[in-house]
């Protein structure tokens, strides 16, 4: 069945790591091919004999044999050089993860996010030794959104955030954890801003997570960004634009300033530049960008006849 398959697998893996990761029996391979494992090693050859059982000690007899490739995913002209070749190549196609197994020769050689088929298990390793990492993978990190008000990335905030991560025990059993992570988002970060919490998030059996947040600007029901500078529409009525106004204007601080002009007549898309009213610079805070105001102006739909005459008369002097 599969789990023998599997246990075979191990068992073979756990061979070729032993013999490869000896010199003399590497040495051996590297001179004589698996001839010389199995005992053919001519005499005198590299200094060592043959191994005695047709296999390696200790080995229950069993042998590895690298083959070209072809249907079946042989090895097609295997001449590992470290113990880690032999290991990459095995896995190539095939193991895709398995959690860890305790009981093993006890080589403490540690597996993980190997890609690949039988039946897409995890990331594995041998119990015993002291868990060295021959080959491993830094796991992929988690990115989130983090949804910002213009005024937060205005003034800046302190957002609190509780994240529920997985954590793989000692008995390889997934527990839920939860953390709070606090982010200070600085007055004028912009949107694509990220966020990095090193090894916060799942931890199941492959080295931790990274958490990445990624700011994400909020629609403004009144002004819109651009860079460092904020533009916002104001309305005007046909006497203001004509004859003058002041009018209020709430900024994303809270302090509201008045918008004035008697001097001129506004036209519709006209506008006004106020330096230092835009948003932050996140390197420098102290110094804003420019606040663009745009003028609309607001006609009447319908006029009397007397007013009219009116108009007619104070335009025709």
């Amino acid at each position: 069945g599969d789990k023998e398959t599997a246990e075979k697998k191990f068992k073979d893996i756990s061979e070729a790591y032993e013999v490869l990761s000896d010199k003399q029996k590497r040495q051996i391979y590297d001179q004589f091919g698996e001839e010389g494992l199995k005992g053919g090693v001519p005499p005198g050859g590299g200094g060592a004999g043959g191994f005695p059982g047709g296999g390696f000690p200790g080995g229950g007899g069993t042998t590895f044999t690298f083959t070209s490739g072809g249907p079946g995913g042989g090895f097609g002209g295997f001449h590992p050089s470290n113990p880690e070749d032999i290991f990459e190549q095995l896995f190539g196609g095939g193991l895709g993860g398995l959690s860890s197994m305790g009981g093993g020769r006890g080589h403490g050689a540690q597996f993980m996010d190997v890609d690949g088929g039988m039946g897409g298990m995890g990331g594995f390793g041998f119990g015993g030794g002291n868990g060295t990492s021959v080959r491993s993978r830094r796991p992929q990190e988690i990115t989130r959104p983090l949804a910002c008000t213009l005024e937060e990335l205005y003034n800046g905030c302190t957002k609190k955030l509780k994240v529920t991560r997985r954590i793989r025990d000692a008995t390889g059993n997934i527990n839920p954890s939860e953390k709070v992570l606090q982010v200070n988002v600085k007055p004028g970060w912009k949107a694509g801003t990220k966020i990095r919490f090193n090894k916060e998030g799942d931890d199941i059996g492959h080295g931790a997570q990274d958490i990445v947040f990624v700011i994400e600007e909020k629609p403004h029901p009144l002004f819109k960004r651009n860079g460092d500078d904020l533009k916002v529409n104001m309305t005007l009525t046909l006497d203001e634009a004509l004859c003058g106004f002041k009018k209020p204007l709430q900024l994303l601080s809270g302090k509201s300033i008045f918008v004035s002009n008697s001097n001129s007549v506004v036209e519709p898309g006209q506008t006004s530049r106020m330096l230092n009213y835009g948003m932050p610079n996140s390197k420098n805070p102290g110094q804003k960008g420019t606040l663009i105001i745009t003028y609309d102006v607001k006609f009447p739909t319908t006029l009397s006849l007397s007013q009219k005459e009116k108009i007619h008369e104070a335009l025709s002097e």
